[in-house]
């Protein structure tokens, strides 16, 4: 009765008719919907009025704001387009790899031309598997000559970008619709040194494949693999922290598997411990 799934007969008071459940579940939900979609249009008429509010900012004066929470891609790219456009010495920034529509991708061209032509120095990490992207390389050689400095590393966790030391930008949800704009001195200075730490460890794009297989039969990157599979990470995981799909990841272990000559997943991580290859570097 409490969810209206039966209703006095017409016809005889003492009894009750049941409705079908799916005329039932629409008159409760019906109320609903109208009062939601009529939230959605308040807060779109609320976010339509702080628009043209949303690129301000004072002339000369440097933002009050230590930490500033940025939420939808309009307001992220709108204030690094604004940091990007004070950039005079040096931007440093963090992109894990993966595959960018060609919109992204021509928007980034331009943006690091001028950027360049400004005199502004790029530095760039990627993970190994940008050498296997043709988009990627394609990308990068259009700076060949240029300020720009591009390098891999095996594993990275998450994009970060930072402006001149004093701005910097990293994303808060794996969907990319929220960021953090960082202006806090201590804050930005802590991650450049985290991507100083990356950028010593990491290979120049230009040098020779971090693939190759070493003196133990296992490459550059199943080494990276085996030490995220003791350390507890699923597949989708490894895959993501070290910028391939899950397909690619899992033959890197099967074939890390036979070289050991592992028969299982638990073998597997017992042979890795074993065999002492995580004690080495790779």
């Amino acid at each position: 009765m409490e969810f209206a799934l039966l209703h006095p007969d017409p016809d005889d008071a003492n009894w009750l008719r049941p409705v079908p459940p799916s005329v039932a579940l629409a008159q409760r939900l019906n109320p609903l919907e109208r009062e939601i979609s009529e939230r959605r249009r308040i807060s779109l008429e609320i976010a339509d009025i702080f628009e043209p509010f949303l690129s301000l900012s004072p002339q000369g004066a440097a933002p009050t704001h230590a930490i500033t929470v940025l939420e939808g891609l309009d307001r992220i790219n709108a204030a690094l387009d604004l940091a990007t456009d004070q950039c005079r010495n040096e931007m440093l920034t963090v992109q894990p790899s993966a595959r960018h529509p060609e919109r992204r991708v021509i928007e980034g061209l331009e943006r690091d031309k001028t950027l360049i032509e400004r005199g502004v120095r790029i530095r760039t990490l990627y993970q190994h598997t940008a050498r296997y992207s043709p988009e990627r390389l394609a990308y990068v050689d259009q700076f060949a000559n240029g300020k720009a400095e591009y390098r891999t590393i095996d594993e990275l966790v998450e994009r970060l970008i930072i402006c001149d030391e004093t701005v910097a930008f990293i994303p808060i949800r794996d969907d990319r619709q929220v960021a953090l704009e960082l202006r806090h001195p201590g804050l930005v200075s802590y991650l450049i040194k985290v991507f100083e730490f990356m950028w010593s460890r990491a290979v120049p794009l230009s040098a020779g494949s971090p693939y190759e297989t070493a003196p133990d039969g296992i490459t550059d990157i199943q080494h990276s693999i085996a030490k995220l599979l003791v350390e507890g990470h699923v597949d989708e995981a490894i895959a993501r922290r070290l910028g391939m799909n899950v397909r690619t990841c899992r033959a890197h272990i099967a074939k890390l598997a036979q070289a050991l000559g592992s028969g299982s997943r638990a073998q597997l991580g017992f042979l890795i411990a074993k065999s002492g290859i995580l004690k080495q570097e790779p």
